[in-house]
């Protein structure tokens, strides 16, 4: 695995979830436990990225607060360059869930507002101009505003970087619909994927298909337990990923997966494989209790890639 040069650009912020203790029970007061640590999808792959091995800076706004400085602690822990832009007085944005025994989520509240704030024109500024020169790959995710991320493929492209998206919720996904011709490959859910696609397929191998008539050139989707679908130029592949008995956190699961692949794209991996890589990032990051696994690093991927089975290939 080589080191690349990675910019990062989009969420970085808090994240608290309560974790239910027994089985849950809808409008009523349930036993549990909070824990708070920093989070955010582009925040996530840049730390799964760093501790594979690459050279990640991250640009994000934040609020001048206590939860700014947690965040910025966690760069630092994780070892990502830290480019933010403060915003003394706001808060920095926040994302509440309450997550079932088996690691499911039931509901979440995001506060995102001060994204709002990160406008095309802050591309203009002389660092981010130097930072996107310097990457090798961007990676960008959909809490930011939609003529912001567009903006941000577009410069990728001009470029000539590859720039890779996170699609955050079903709410957001649809951000990049103006830059879906720009992406290099988008990471999404299944319901993400019908709100980008306007549709749900008959049978998961017309993902593909129908995410190309969006306008996206190569994508991931994810199905929860069922088997993860990938496509780009060259066909599609498909990989159930294995059966766990037990979950820490789904929390950062689809994060993980989006930083393996990428990873094994950018050392020249084909699709099968990095669909394999990213199942196995994916397979860490579930079995932690925190969002990005501390112990990720590449010698433990790649002994966890023997665990996931070959994909299944269709050109």
């Amino acid at each position: 695995m080589t080191g690349r040069n990675i910019l990062v650009l989009g969420g970085a912020h808090v994240d608290r979830r309560g974790r239910i203790h027994g089985e849950t029970a809808p409008g009523a007061s349930n036993p549990g436990n909070w824990f708070v640590e920093a989070g955010g999808g582009a925040f996530n792959a840049a730390r799964n990225l760093s501790r594979l091995g690459h050279a990640v800076r991250l640009i994000a706004p934040r609020g001048g607060d206590s939860d700014g400085e947690l965040v910025a602690a966690a760069a630092l822990a994780a070892g990502v360059e830290d480019m933010p832009f403060i915003f003394l007085d706001r808060a920095t944005p926040s994302y509440t869930a309450i997550i079932e025994r088996d690691g499911n989520l039931v509901i979440a509240l995001a506060d995102m507002e001060l994204y709002r704030l990160f406008s095309p024109r802050r591309l203009q500024q002389r660092a981010v101009r130097d930072a996107i020169a310097c990457a090798d790959a961007l990676v960008t995710d959909a809490n930011l505003p939609e003529e912001t991320v567009t903006a941000i493929a577009y410069a990728a492209r001009s470029a000539g970087k590859p720039v890779c998206g996170i699609a955050i919720s079903p709410a957001k996904v649809i951000r990049f619909q103006n830059a879906l011709p720009a992406l290099t490959c988008l990471f999404m859910n299944e319901a993400e994927a019908r709100a980008l696609a306007a549709t749900r397929p008959d049978d998961p191998w017309q993902w593909p298909d129908l995410l190309r008539r969006a306008g996206l050139s190569s994508g991931v989707v994810t199905r929860g337990r069922d088997a993860v679908i990938a496509f780009d130029a060259t066909g599609v592949a498909m990989l159930a990923p294995p059966l766990l008995e037990a979950l820490g956190d789904v929390t950062g699961a689809g994060d993980a997966l989006a930083s393996g692949f990428l990873s094994a794209r950018l050392d020249g991996q084909p699709l099968a494989t990095a669909l394999r890589q990213g199942v196995a990032a994916a397979l860490i990051a579930v079995r932690s209790p925190l969002a990005v696994a501390e112990e990720l690093e590449p010698d433990l991927l790649a002994r966890v890639m023997g665990l996931v089975s070959e994909a299944e290939v269709l050109s």
